[in-house]
């Protein structure tokens, strides 16, 4: 096999729906329902209907949903908001965005999930939220976080952003805390054919609030009754994900079906990965392993045809963006280690059966 392994080929995911998709824009078209609109009304009930929740609420991306979200629970200036500091930068950019300090904790040596035991050391009398992150697609332990924000009476509010169809005990995540957020970047798991993001909860005052939120403040046209944002999901977004969804089921199972065989056949002893509790049933969004050597072990890969990519090579923490709060290196060794070391090896659904082979011959060879 001479041809290249993608980390991520969204031709292969487009190509066979393409004429599905298209059909679906012709709708859009024929109605002219750019902004908001029936389509994505009809993909927020679908939605909420496949993470068992009561309201989803379609917006521009996943980062306005994070800030969108702080802004419900009423967050802002001089409040602090706890959340794992090995994770893409837009979990933070919620908090910050609204004008609240992330204060950042580290994550499990093995899991690479948020730590719940480093969790009630960062709460002062200004927490007033935990973002717990789904990263790469594997639950965090909701049961233990939730537990400590019930104890100190803040909210819980999951970033499921990587992680749609994930599951956390038998359950689907995204309705376990107050809200949760959601990236439809077009190479998510459910991705859109552009941007777009989303928030789920039970609650319908912050399902009506959020409304208004990403509508310029408003519920009644041109009559605003609080500073809002132009944050509404396209109507070609909404189609798109309609779309898409019915096929998510599958594509997540084949990841895991991808997964189990790295997990299972990966026998090189250079090389770690992520571990899975008997609680969690990830999605895979993304597979990262670590090795003590990633220059080398990259190099390797691309001698033998294989792309790689790093998530993340700098924790939030140590980010230039961030050196306002004073984190220095050394401060959370875990997330350090990870970002120092990850590499991530190609995971989309279009895998075939020898790409997958290819794959594990090669790292079992380095």
């Amino acid at each position: 096999m001479n041809k290249r392994i993608p980390c991520l080929d969204l031709q292969g995911q487009h190509q066979p729906i393409k004429e599905e998709i298209f059909a679906a824009f012709e709708k859009v078209y024929a109605k002219t329902a750019f902004s908001g609109g029936p389509f994505v009304e009809e993909f927020e009930k679908s939605f909420a209907e496949y993470v068992d929740t009561t309201f989803a609420i379609g917006v521009s991306n996943g980062t306005t949903a994070l800030q969108l979200a702080m802004l419900a629970l009423n967050i802002g200036p001089g409040d602090e908001v706890i959340m794992p500091a090995n994770t893409f930068i837009a979990t933070a950019w919620g908090a910050s965005h609204v004008g609240a300090t992330p204060v950042f904790v580290d994550c499990d040596a093995d899991t690479w999930e948020i730590d719940a035991n480093k969790i009630e050391q960062a709460i002062t009398s200004k927490t007033k939220a935990v973002i717990g992150v789904h990263l790469y697609g594997q639950p965090f332990d909701i049961d233990a976080v939730k537990a400590i924000c019930d104890k100190h009476g803040i909210f819980l509010v999951e970033d499921a952003a990587q992680a749609q169809g994930a599951r956390y005990k038998g359950k689907t995540v995204g309705s376990f805390g107050e809200m949760a957020c959601y990236s439809f970047y077009p190479g998510k798991n459910l991705g859109a054919c552009g941007e777009a993001g989303g928030i789920t909860t039970n609650n319908e005052a912050y399902k009506t609030h959020l409304h208004s939120l990403r509508n310029h403040g408003c519920s009644v046209r041109y009559y605003h009754d609080e500073i809002g944002y132009n944050y509404r999901m396209g109507g070609l977004e909404g189609a798109s994900l309609s779309v898409k969804l019915k096929y998510l089921e599958g594509w997540n199972n084949r990841r895991r079906k991808i997964s189990l065989r790295y997990q299972q056949e990966i026998s090189n002893p250079k090389i770690k990965m992520q571990s899975k509790p008997e609680w969690a049933d990830g999605v895979y969004h993304i597979f990262v392993v670590t090795t003590e050597d990633k220059s080398k072990f990259v190099a390797h890969l691309a001698e033998n045809g294989i792309d790689a990519a790093f998530h993340y090579p700098v924790p939030c923490h140590l980010q230039k963006a961030y050196s306002n709060l004073n984190y220095k290196e050394g401060d959370f060794p875990n997330s350090e280690y990870l970002a120092s070391h990850c590499v991530s090896l190609p995971m989309f659904a279009e895998l075939t059966d020898e790409e997958v082979e290819k794959v594990i011959t090669v790292v079992n060879n380095y």
